[in-house]
């Protein structure tokens, strides 16, 4: 907005002109009285001006007004942050609301309030590989005979809001899932308790009743009866270590040993490797000290790179988890052979929701858990990745320093 001209008066000019002295005009004390106060006033009207600009410009959120052909004729700084080229004065509503259809599909709220409605709406921006979310209002602005001439409209963006939300709707999905998944690994250990027991007790028939050996027909059946309780054993600790899991920790905190953790995992996604034709390689170094945190969370981080590792591989291909200590921080290193992250979008791979997989692959939380975990510890963690070679996660933790 243009400030308005402000010139100072020559009064002894005007009363050259005037006459005054011959006491040609009788009243022109009378103007000059009324000159002067509307320089009053019109410095009262620039005092004011500049104060409502400053608030104007101080609003945190994008402000704008549209005119009444629903172009823009003013915008505060906030606007070209999230808006570049889209709030540009003199550019359209059409441009921001409804790119794609040049007539107002009813739903545009400046055209709304140039109809002298107060509108409120939510719309998503997408911008390269991410999704931005906004909130608006648009009010009506009258002209002298109570109609509609103008529009006002606030602009605020609510993506980090927006994120959270998505991250507490997915918790808390996640958490319904653990829920089931603990009461139906108890369904199976009840049953499964009852196969080792039985098991458990032919073997012992068989060791106190030799006559049972010396019959052929039975030559196979120790055999058989260990395998029976071997593997149901296994399958016990794999349902532990899934109701572990499923348990919400409790933040305490103390020395956590990563070599254990990793062979925790190990044992839950085992059957994931032999699946996808994957070969998970373990180089854990002997007697690295232990780091201090919280072990629900640490076991957490590890599992999402390991399955993220599994799930980056098409077809047959290697995972590598090592572990490393240098003082003062110890290392985790998961390796992967998989397709790779594009160059252009590695610095993206934290954020939450975004995925390079495809639907029904994930829902791009794991890393952004993972990283939210480990700087919680106090720790970093840091990608490393080629197109066609595959990536690698390096997590660095401090070490526990006794007493």
């Amino acid at each position: 907005m243009n400030s308005p001209m402000h010139r100072s008066v020559d009064w002894n000019t005007i009363e050259q002109l005037l006459g005054v002295d011959s006491s040609k005009i009788g009243f022109y004390s009378e103007v000059k009285q009324k000159i002067r106060e509307l320089e009053t006033i019109n410095l009262d009207l620039q005092t004011k001006t500049n104060e409502l600009m400053t608030v104007f410009d101080s609003i945190q959120d994008g402000v704008l007004i549209f005119n009444a052909d629903g172009r823009v004729q003013y915008r505060n700084h906030a606007c070209p942050k999230l808006f570049l080229t889209e709030a540009v004065i003199g550019k359209s509503c059409q441009d921001l609301f409804h790119a794609q259809e040049r007539r107002d599909p009813g739903n545009c709220p400046v055209e709304g309030a140039l109809r002298g409605k107060n509108c409120q709406c939510a719309f998503s921006v997408h911008r390269g590989s991410r999704t931005w979310y906004f909130e608006t209002t648009a009010t009506p602005i009258e002209d002298l005979h109570g109609k509609p001439s103008r529009a006002l409209l606030f602009l605020r963006d609510v993506t980090d809001r927006r994120m959270k939300e998505l991250q507490l709707m997915q918790a808390e999905k996640m958490s319904s899932i653990g829920l089931l998944a603990a009461g139906v690994a108890h369904e199976i250990n009840n049953p499964l308790t009852s196969v080792v027991g039985y098991a458990e007790a032919l073997q012992r028939r068989f060791r106190e009743n030799p006559g049972l050996s010396e019959d052929s027909r039975l030559d196979e059946f120790p055999a058989y009866l260990e395998v029976i309780v071997r593997e149901s054993y296994r399958c016990k600790s794999i349902i532990e270590r899934l109701l572990s899991f499923s348990r919400k920790s409790d933040g305490t905190e103390g020395p956590v040993d990563l070599g254990n953790l990793v062979k925790e995992v190990l044992e839950l996604v085992a059957h994931q490797s032999r699946y996808r034709e994957v070969e998970i390689r373990t180089n854990v170094t002997p007697d690295t000290p232990p780091v201090w945190g919280d072990a629900a969370g640490l076991r957490q981080v590890i599992l999402n790179l390991t399955l993220n590792a599994l799930q980056a591989i098409e077809g047959r291909g290697q995972v590598d988890i090592s572990t490393r200590y240098e003082e003062p921080s110890a290392f985790l290193m998961v390796r992967d052979t998989g397709h790779g992250i594009p160059k252009e979008v590695l610095a993206q791979v934290w954020d939450p929701f975004f995925t390079t997989k495809s639907a029904g692959h994930g829902v791009g939380l794991g890393l952004s858990v993972t990283y939210n975990i480990v700087q919680r510890h106090g720790g970093q963690v840091q990608v490393e990745s080629r197109m066609g070679k595959g990536s690698t996660f390096t997590v660095q933790l401090p070490l526990y320093k006794a007493a």
